[in-house]
């Protein structure tokens, strides 16, 4: 059995909950892309700033500072391309295939923590930072990539990765390995990072905005 963290960085409050892996029993390998199989969508809303980010987020950011610092004039859009898109691709789909869903409670004997695995297990919000960290090596720009938080037609909370690129948003998710545009996924937009290369958040829907208690506290920790 792993071994448990038992001593907490931040005070916690509710957990996203469990975060189901993709069912990659029905999935094919993707068919080569054509110029024409570019992904196009409408750029997400800019949302209103909130004054914290999640608490895990910001124990997150303690521990991998490395991916929470930029620098502000570092590109806040993606050019996609067949390239590029083909990484995106491969990115959701190999962290997809290589993390086994686990909850923070079992994996880390506490509600809630944001990790980049090296053991091969976590949740939503893992399999969300981890894609994030393999596509900043592979030179993508940190102030594109935004991770995003979601009620799911089930009323779950749920952490996804969003990429900005100039042909709209797309989101990368460990419930698919299908990357699709934001427009397209059958979510409830709530919050994300802001896109600024610092810690900074912010609410797309109203009801966080105008009500703290629903905003990223409880809905990240």
């Amino acid at each position: 059995m792993r071994s448990k963290l038992l001593v907490s960085l931040l005070p916690l409050a509710l957990s996203l909950g469990a975060c189901a892996g993709p069912d990659l029993s029905q999935d094919v390998a993707p068919a080569p892309l054509r110029e024409t199989a570019l992904l196009s969508s409408s750029p997400m809303p800019a949302g209103i700033p909130v004054k914290d980010a999640p608490p895990g987020f910001i124990s997150f950011c303690s521990r991998f500072l490395d991916q929470c610092v930029v620098a502000s004039n570092d590109d806040t859009v993606v050019h996609l391309n067949l390239q590029t898109q083909g990484e995106l691709d491969s990115v959701n789909r190999n962290v997809n295939e290589k993390i086994a869903p686990e909850d923070d409670e079992m994996h880390y004997g506490r509600a809630e923590y944001w990790n980049i695995p090296s053991d091969g297990y976590g949740n939503c919000k893992d399999y969300a930072v981890t894609k994030r960290k393999e596509l900043i090596d592979a030179g993508l720009p940190e102030r594109a990539l935004r991770v995003a938080i979601v009620m799911t037609p089930r009323e779950s909370r749920h952490a996804v990765l969003t990429v900005t690129t100039d042909r709209g948003d797309l989101v990368l998710d460990n419930l698919s390995n299908e990357v699709k545009p934001w427009s397209q996924v059958d979510y409830r937009w709530l919050e994300r990072q802001d896109g600024k290369g610092s810690i900074g958040w912010v609410a797309l829907d109203e009801k966080v905005a105008e009500n703290p208690l629903m905003g990223p506290t409880l809905a990240t920790k």
